[in-house]
């Protein structure tokens, strides 16, 4: 059995599973304690299910902890850049489209030095050590522990990267060091933006493990725990307190993985409503469309592996104006429930209107007796077409396509959906997000340039896959189980050498007992 947790801005869900049967489940308020609410959580669906702690197999967390940190900018580390690329790259330095307040929050310590690799392996200039040791000099004498090291182009050679690292782990055993090349994809402003993120949360992302650890040991829970990362699979504890900007949107990411477990839909679209926001994604083959574009993490441009994942603000709490043509995207939030007229509060919320339109019974139906039939009907419809427009946007072809209504807010929709082939809302809508994470499996990716002049297609594409296999078993993948999720291969345009972008993907099922 799996427990399944997903902490949310608004809710903290929580799931105890036996397979794919949701055995209890628990939504509740998110506490600013964030540690609190992972153990009231647990205590919830144990007791509900009168389950034995040593009955549970693992649990899996789901967290925002991460990306709201980068968005307030609180909790980072002062955290320095090595780019390798020079004589190349200087009129574009690394931190150079951040944001002042970020950029200040790491501290702005950028230095680059000569080497990095061109498209096809080779050299730009070599390492000169001495350089090298130069930077490393400077960045002890400020005390910084976090470091991301970046070079040109190490998807085709990540040997720069791995040489600079070693020689700052043997001055500094201590450092927290982040290759660009193991967390970012091509596009090297991207990539080091996302291993400093990820660098500058490594002190927080070993805070966080110990106190999900202590959590767990309070409950006498001995198994081993996972947390859910943006492209719907796990990584382990060890993984996550080295990557810890990999978890960046994993809460939409779970409720897709939940949609598609909870009503059996491999494509489809998922409308996620939550409290104040909801999330808008593709399944494709039961797992969430990757967006192909830069994502922006607290206005930061990153290339991570992030779901295609349209937010717009209708959720639960979310404000209605006196003619029900403006809804959102202010909310009330988590304050829903003092706040809301139906729970005797003075502010017009989306829920009302679900009780005033009989759609949803919740709090007292006779505070909202006094909203007109002309303000009710106008509100719903505004509602009904804000989903609309998204589906439209999101869906891939001009025709209805499937619709799955998850999270607590999915009681909104009270009408057919003008672009929905059909409406699905499975049992167990309201906690899709922990079953996404309960149920999540493991996987590895990998991404490289390669030149078909020099190597044969078929041996690039084993090679990567081999490579894809064994990220996925270090990350705690049944070896038995792998398989190829997705293969992307993109020609270089007037690139010489007949070169491609090549990525593979694999998956797994969490390995649960030591392999043979």
């Amino acid at each position: 059995m799996r427990i399944g947790i997903d902490v949310g801005g608004t809710h903290t869900d929580a799931v105890l599973m036996d397979g794919l049967n949701v055995i209890a489940s628990h939504k509740a308020l998110t506490s600013a304690d964030v540690r609190g609410g992972i153990v009231q959580a647990l205590d919830t669906v144990l007791e509900q299910a009168r389950v034995e702690v040593h009955a549970i197999d693992a649990v899996m967390i789901g967290t925002t902890h991460f990306t709201n940190a980068v968005i307030e900018r609180r909790e980072l580390a002062p955290t320095a850049i090595v780019r390798a690329c020079l004589p190349t790259g200087s009129g574009l330095p690394p931190m150079c489209d951040w944001p002042s307040d970020i950029a200040a929050a790491l501290g702005n310590h950028v230095y680059m030095v000569d080497g990095g690799f061109r498209f096809d392996g080779a050299e730009i200039k070599p390492l000169d050590l001495r350089q090298i040791d130069r930077v490393i000099a400077d960045i002890a004498s400020k005390g910084i522990q976090a470091i991301a090291v970046a070079a040109a182009f190490s998807p085709a050679d990540a040997s720069h990267e791995a040489q600079i690292a070693e020689r700052i782990a043997q001055a500094l055993p201590q450092a927290n060091i982040t290759l660009s090349h193991e967390i970012g994809r091509l596009g090297i402003l991207e990539r080091e933006n996302a291993a400093l993120l990820n660098a500058a949360l490594g002190e927080l992302a070993n805070r966080v493990v110990s106190s999900m650890e202590e959590a767990l040991r309070e409950r006498h829970i001995a198994c081993p725990f996972y947390v859910s990362q943006n492209d719907g699979t796990l990584m382990s504890a060890d993984y996550i307190a080295r990557y810890p900007a990999l978890t960046f949107s994993s809460g939409p990411t779970n409720s897709l993985r939940g949609a598609a477990i909870l009503s059996g839909m491999e494509d489809a679209i998922v409308v996620d409503i939550g409290g104040t926001t909801s999330d808008v994604g593709v399944l494709a083959g039961g797992f969430p469309r990757e967006s192909n574009s830069h994502i922006d993490v607290g206005g930061v441009r990153t290339n991570f592996r992030m779901p295609d994942i349209m937010a717009i603000g209708l959720g639960g709490g979310s404000r209605v104006s006196q003619d029900g043509k403006t809804i959102g995207p202010l909310s009330v939030g988590h304050r829903l429930v003092s706040e809301g007229l139906v729970f005797g509060g003075d502010v017009l919320t989306t829920t009302d209107i679900a009780v005033a339109n009989a759609s949803f019974a919740v709090g007292d139906r006779e505070r909202v007796a006094h909203l007109g039939p002309k303000l009710i009907e106008q509100a719903t419809l505004t509602m009904h077409a804000m989903i609309d427009a998204a589906v439209d946007r999101m869906r891939p072809s001009e025709e209805p396509v499937p619709v799955v209504l998850v999270g607590g807010g999915s009681i909104l929709v009270s009408r057919p959906l003008q672009t929905a082939a059909e409406v699905i809302r499975p049992e167990h809508a309201g906690v899709a997000n922990a079953i996404g994470a309960a149920i999540a499996q493991v996987g590895g990716e990998v991404e490289h340039l390669v030149s078909y002049s020099r190597i044969d297609r078929d041996d690039a594409i084993a090679e990567l896959t081999a490579e894809a296999k064994e990220k996925a078993i270090a990350a705690g993948a049944d070896s038995k189980s792998l398989r190829v999720l997705d293969m992307e291969e993109t020609t270089m345009s007037y690139v010489d050498d007949d070169a491609a972008r090549l990525r593979v993907k694999v998956v797994g099922d969490l390995r649960l007992e030591a392999e043979e």
